[in-house]
């Protein structure tokens, strides 16, 4: 216990004179620090105090059975409803038998932190055990403290989670949105497995993150992973960790994201992606709650995640042909979510056009520009291959005009759309069809694979899909990508 140097303020709620009196003569020693503020003997005016003066008081001192309608246990629980935070000492001569449970036990579920006897018969200056009373004001006072801290940590916290939801807000007003936004409620109101499916750029992991914010681990960590985005001999370690040691170069224990993420969510992006053995350990982990660090010899470890999972692929096709784990397969799929493709949902592209437009406007320090209907009417009409991902980047490619209006020349340049369609290398942005200036074939070769690598990286969900579509396996990929300056 602290005995703290600051005023403690304390409301009395008594109806007998005497028993006031003896009360006063107890805190008496303590009285710099021990004041009553005030003094009422009905339950209804106590609770108009208290009302009326949030912050005047950090303790109620109350006799058990006063005057009134109002009392008891049920005068508790009115105090606490005005203020959670306000600590409750009660003091009556219903018992000296202070092994009473049954009724402590009504007293603390009312809301009460502690009570005591006001007196056997023959004590009348001071209350009954007043080392014990004393002690007790001053737990109560600490007990307030810690609960008002604890309050502004959960108050700012909820308004972090409000901030986010704000910033990761699913934007629409489509029949399909709107059935989204349903079905997102639901699993947040759960915490079983989902499964999301979509093209690229749809906004899985923006479902994802609105269902983690929204349910009860909220407060716990949301770790997102790319399993495209790894190399395969990587996986394992980033998800489930190694021990010290447990291989060449291991100097220090490492926490996997799974254990990082304990009691939180963990979303696996492109989970088709996974390799086989890593497929096994997230298996187990699904099952049993518990993961295989490398090298750990010891018992497996427990951890409490939920399980977000999406991939862009139809994964049973991946099932039947043996590159995914059929029984990891129905684990992951225990809710479904799909996101439909952006050009299936047209009405939607105008809000999430000037949603964007006002988001990146604030950013850049820059006033909202407007699009005319002509320039709407072409990014309404367009079809989005890389859906809301490449629209979010478009709204960006437009604000760098730094015009005040966007037409239809803006929108068709920003959308690689030519007011006079070119094609070949000038439609890329490649001006090698200059007889001034003729660029010899290995130049000419090394901007074209730079310009087509970077646009088919815009257009894909990551750098796996990339190189799928490319038809490259990922680590020529990522060799080409740097030698172009790309990585």
């Amino acid at each position: 216990m602290i005995i703290t140097s600051k005023t403690i303020n304390i409301l009395l709620i008594e109806d007998e004179a005497y028993d006031v009196r003896r009360i006063r003569n107890t805190l008496k020693p303590f009285a710099e620090r021990l004041v009553i503020r005030d003094v009422t003997s009905d339950g209804y005016a106590a609770l108009d105090l208290l009302q009326k003066n949030k912050n005047r008081y950090d303790v109620v001192i109350m006799d058990f059975q006063i005057a009134g309608s109002l009392s008891g246990e049920n005068l508790i629980r009115k105090i606490k409803q005005v203020d959670p935070a306000l600590q409750i000492i009660v003091v009556t001569k219903m018992t000296v038998n202070i092994t009473d449970f049954d009724f402590a036990n009504r007293l603390l579920e009312a809301g009460a932190m502690w009570y005591c006897t006001k007196y056997p018969g023959d004590i009348e200056d001071y209350i009954y055990q007043p080392t014990d009373f004393i002690l007790s004001i001053f737990n109560a006072f600490e007990k307030k403290r810690l609960q008002k801290e604890q309050q502004r940590s959960t108050k700012k916290l909820a308004q972090n989670i409000e901030d986010i939801l704000r910033a990761k807000q699913i934007i629409g007003k489509s029949k399909e949105i709107e059935n989204l936004r349903e079905q997102v409620q639901k699993c947040a109101e759960s915490d079983t497995t989902v499964l999301i499916r979509g093209s690229s750029g749809t906004g899985k992991e923006l479902v994802a993150a609105n269902i983690h914010y929204r349910s009860q681990r909220r407060f716990e960590k949301f770790v997102a992973i790319n399993c495209g985005s790894l190399p395969h001999d990587l996986i394992e370690s980033e998800l489930f960790g190694y021990e010290k040691g447990a291989f060449t170069g291991a100097q220090e224990k490492k926490l996997g994201l799974f254990e990082v993420a304990d009691k939180g969510t963990v979303f696996l992006d492109e989970i088709a992606e996974l390799p086989p053995s890593a497929q096994v350990k997230l298996l187990r982990a699904l099952q049993e709650g518990e993961i295989d660090k490398i090298g750990r010899t010891a018992e497996k470890i427990k951890v409490n995640v939920r399980i977000i999972a999406a991939t862009n692929k139809n994964i049973e096709e991946e099932v039947h042909e043996k590159r995914f784990r059929e029984d990891l397969y129905y684990r992951l799929n225990v809710v479904p979510l799909w996101l439909q493709p952006l050009k299936e949902r047209r009405e939607d592209i105008p809000l999430l056009i000037d949603h964007f437009l006002q988001k990146f406007s604030k950013e850049m320090g820059r006033e909202t520009p407007a699009i005319t209907d002509a320039g709407m009417q072409i990014l309404s009409s367009y079809d989005w291959p890389g859906n809301v991902r490449e629209l979010q980047n478009v709204v960006q490619r437009l604000l760098f005009t730094g015009q005040k209006e966007l037409d239809e020349t803006q929108v068709r340049s920003a959308l690689g759309l030519a007011v006079h369609p070119v094609s070949g290398a000038a439609g890329m942005g490649m001006d090698i069809w200059n007889a001034g200036k003729i660029l010899p074939l290995r130049e000419v070769e090394r901007l074209f694979r730079q310009k087509y690598f970077q646009y088919v990286r815009e257009n894909a969900g990551s750098d796996a899909e990339a190189a799928r579509q490319l038809g490259l396996a990922p680590p020529n990929y990522h060799r080409m990508c740097k030698e172009l300056g790309l990585k």
